[in-house]
C-alpha cells in the first residue's frame, strides 16, 4: 500500500530546542558526545532531569535572551549571573554569545538584556563586532516592542570608558527599542554593581513579562553534562610549575619564555583557542618599595588581612589606573600633582608609562592603610592564550609568555606582575593558581578537511602551536598556512625547530615568516599576506578558515587592512564589497581573532 499522507516529524524536540541542541552538540569533540550520550541516556533510564542547566518554557508574555560579548570572560561570567537570577524568578530566559546570534533575530525578541566589554580604543569584543555594526548601519531595521537594558564593562584609565555599552544602548534606542532599565557603565570592579544592577533589571523586566513553568530543555542537560571544571577564576586550582625556558636568544631584545605547566589531578579540560588564566603574587621588593614611599610598616590590619600579605596578593600594583593619579592628588594636596590629575591627557599619558610606585615615587605621600588600599583596584589574573593541544600534551599546559620589562631613567627596572612572576620568581615544581577561561570564538574549523590560515607574530604563535598539535594528534587533513614575525631569524625564531618538522611532514603546508629588522627595511606579518595576496585569496576561496593573533591596537588592524586589500584587489572587489565579504567571512567563524 502506498503511502500518501506526509510523514509527521518524529523528533519529540521543538524546533527551539532542536536548535539549541545542535548549538551545543556542534561544540564537542568525539569523546565528549560519547561522554553526552552516555549521560542523557541514564537521565532517560532513570526519570531524572539534570539538577543544573535549566530554562523555562516560553510564555505569553514573551521571554528575556540576554546577549554578552566578552573579551577575557567577564562579561560571560556576569551575563551568565543574571541568567540565573532570572531563572530563580521563573523567567523563560535564554543565555547566547552574540558570535552565535543572528542579529535579525532581534526583531522577534521581545525583551532583551546586553552585557558587553570594550576593549582597546572604544571598541566591540571580537564575539560582537557583527551585531554591533548590523546595529550601527541600521542593516536590522526598526525594534519597536522590544524592551532592554544594557550593562557595559569597562576600565576607567582608558580613554573611552565602556563605549561599547554605550553604543549598544544608543542604538538599540535609535532603533525604537523601550529601555526598560538605565544604562549601566561599570569599572573593574564591577561584581557588586553588576549585582545590584542586575536584581533591579530583572525585577523590571519581570513586571513586563509572564513568568512560565520552569522545564529542562535539552540544550541545558547537555551543557550540565559537558560542564566547565569545577576550578574557575574565583577557585583556581593549585597547579605546578613544571617547565620555564627561554627560548629567545641572548641577544634578543625580548625574553620570551615557554612554561609548562602540570595539571595533573585537576581534571581540567581545554581546547585550542582557550586561554589559561594566571593568578600571581607581586613582587616582595615592589611591596616593601610602596610601603616605604607611603611611610607604613606592613602590619596594619585591612579587610584583606594584614597590609604587607593583601599588598601582595589582592591589590593591583603594576597596572596603574587614573583613580590613583587623582585620588593621590586629593589625599596629598600636593599641588604639582593636582595640576598633573586635571589634565587629562597628562594622566593618560602617565597611566600608559608608568606603574603604582612611579607615581608615590614622584609625588611622595604619607598615607594610612585605608588610604592606599582605597586608592588600589583589587588584583586581576591575567589571561595567556595556550600553546598546547590537550590531545598531545594530556595532563599539561603550556604558554607562550613575553616578560614584560620597562628600564627606568633612574636605572631601575619595572616588570610585570605576571609575566615576572612566572620567569624570575617561580621556582620549578612550584605552586601557581590557574583556571581556564574557554573561547568558544577561537576554534578550529569542526571538518578536518578545512583549510587553515593562521597569523601570529611574537607571542601571538601560541594558539597556533595548539592547533598544529591538535590537526597532527587528529589526522586532519586540511591544509594549514602559519604567517610568524619578529624582530630577527636567528634570535627570535619562536618554536623553529617544531615547524621545520612540521614542514617536513607535510602538515604546515605553508610557511611565510617576516622577521622585520634582518633588512634595511622594516617587513611585517601584514607585507607578506599582500605579497602572497593571490594564493591567499585562492585559500579563501576554497573555503579557509582565518585566525589572527596577538596586539590589538597595531598589528591586529594592520593585518584587517592587508586582508581587506587582498580581498578587493583579487577579488575585483571595491572597498565596500570587500568589507562585506570579510564580513561574511566573520559571521561564518572563518575569520577569528585573539587579540590583546
Amino acid at each position: 500500500m502506498q503511502l500518501t499522507a506526509p510523514l509527521p516529524n518524529l523528533s519529540p524536540l521543538s524546533d527551539e530546542q532542536q536548535r539549541q541542541l545542535n548549538q551545543v552538540l556542534s561544540t564537542l569533540n568525539t569523546q565528549q558526545l560519547a561522554w553526552v550520550s552516555g549521560y542523557l541516556y541514564g537521565l532517560s533510564q532513570s526519570g531524572s532531569q539534570p539538577v543544573t542547566g535549566t530554562a523555562a518554557s516560553p510564555a505569553a508574555g514573551g521571554s528575556l535572551t540576554i546577549l554578552y560579548g566578552s573579551q577575557t570572560g567577564n562579561a560571560k561570567g556576569a551575563a551568565a549571573a543574571i541568567q540565573k537570577q532570572a531563572e530563580a524568578q521563573g523567567l523563560p530566559v535564554t543565555l547566547v554569545s552574540m558570535a552565535d546570534y543572528k542579529p535579525k533575530q532581534l526583531k522577534k525578541e521581545s525583551h532583551l538584556l546586553v552585557v558587553v566589554s570594550t576593549y582597546g580604543e572604544g571598541e566591540p569584543p571580537e564575539s560582537a563586532v557583527d551585531l554591533f555594526e548590523q546595529l550601527k548601519k541600521g542593516k536590522i531595521g526598526k525594534l519597536e516592542g522590544l524592551k532592554f537594558a544594557v550593562l557595559g564593562l569597562g576600565d576607567s584609565s582608558y580613554e573611552f570608558f565602556c563605549q561599547t555599552g554605550k553604543d549598544f544602548d544608543g542604538f538599540l534606542a535609535k532603533a525604537g527599542a523601550e529601555r526598560i532599565y538605565e544604562l549601566a557603565s561599570l569599572d573593574v570592579d564591577y561584581q557588586a554593581a553588576a549585582k545590584a544592577w542586575s536584581e533591579q533589571a530583572v525585577k523590571a523586566i519581570a513586571t513586563t513579562l509572564s513568568a512560565g513553568t520552569a522545564t529542562a530543555s535539552v540544550a541545558g542537560a547537555v551543557q550540565s553534562a559537558v560542564g566547565h571544571s569545577q576550578y574557575h577564576k574565583e577557585n583556581p586550582f593549585p597547579a605546578r610549575l613544571s617547565v620555564n625556558q627561554k627560548i629567545t636568544g641572548r641577544d634578543s631584545t625580548k625574553d620570551i619564555r615557554h612554561i609548562e605547566i602540570n595539571l595533573e589531578e585537576s581534571g581540567i579540560q581545554y581546547q585550542p583557542g582557550d586561554a589559561l588564566g594566571i593568578w600571581f603574587d607581586n613582587d616582595a621588593s615592589l611591596v616593601g618599595e610602596v610601603l616605604a614611599l607611603t611611610e607604613l610598616r606592613g602590619d596594619e590590619v585591612t579587610s584583606k588581612g594584614p597590609l604587607r600579605e593583601a599588598l601582595t596578593r589582592h591589590f593591583e600594583l603594576t597596572r596603574l589606573h587614573g583613580g590613583f593619579i587623582t585620588g593621590l592628588a586629593d589625599i596629598s594636596g600636593n599641588a604639582a600633582l593636582k595640576d598633573l590629575a586635571g589634565d587629562k591627557a597628562q594622566v593618560n599619558a602617565l597611566v600608559a608609562a608608568a606603574q603604582v610606585v612611579d607615581v608615590l615615587k614622584r609625588f611622595p605621600a604619607k598615607l594610612s592603610a585605608e588610604q592606599l588600599v582605597s586608592l588600589l583596584r583589587p588584583l586581576t589574573p591575567r589571561l595567556y592564550s595556550i600553546a598546547s593541544a590537550q590531545s598531545e600534551v594530556e595532563e599539561e599546559v603550556h604558554l607562550t609568555v613575553g616578560v614584560v620589562r620597562h628600564p627606568q631613567a633612574d636605572g631601575t627596572l619595572r616588570s610585570g606582575g605576571a609575566s615576572s612572576y612566572l620567569a624570575d620568581r617561580l621556582p620549578e615544581e612550584a605552586e601557581v593558581r590557574v583556571f581556564v577561561e574557554h573561547n568558544d570564538n577561537f576554534r578550529l574549523p569542526t571538518s578536518p578537511d578545512t583549510p587553515v590560515i593562521m597569523v601570529g607574530p611574537g607571542t601571538g604563535i601560541a594558539p597556533f602551536r595548539a592547533f598544529l598539535q591538535e590537526r597532527e594528534t587528529t589526522g586532519a587533513e586540511g591544509k594549514n598556512w602559519l604567517f610568524f614575525g619578529n624582530p630577527h631569524f636567528t634570535q627570535d625564531f619562536l618554536y623553529q625547530v617544531e615547524w621545520q618538522r612540521y614542514v617536513k611532514s607535510g602538515l604546515l603546508s605553508k610557511i611565510s615568516l617576516a622577521f622585520s629588522r634582518d633588512q634595511g627595511h622594516k617587513i611585517y606579518v601584514q607585507d607578506r599576506l599582500r605579497e602572497a595576496g593571490l594564493e591567499l585569496y585562492q585559500w579563501l576561496e576554497a573555503g579557509a578558515h582565518f585566525y589572527v593573533c596577538g596586539d590589538a591596537n597595531h598589528m591586529a588592524k594592520d593585518v584587517q587592512q592587508a586582508l581587506l586589500e587582498v580581498i578587493a584587489e583579487h577579488g575585483h572587489k571595491s572597498h565596500e564589497e570587500a568589507e562585506e565579504y570579510l564580513s561574511e567571512l566573520r559571521r561564518a567563524k572563518r575569520y577569528q581573532r585573539d587579540v590583546y
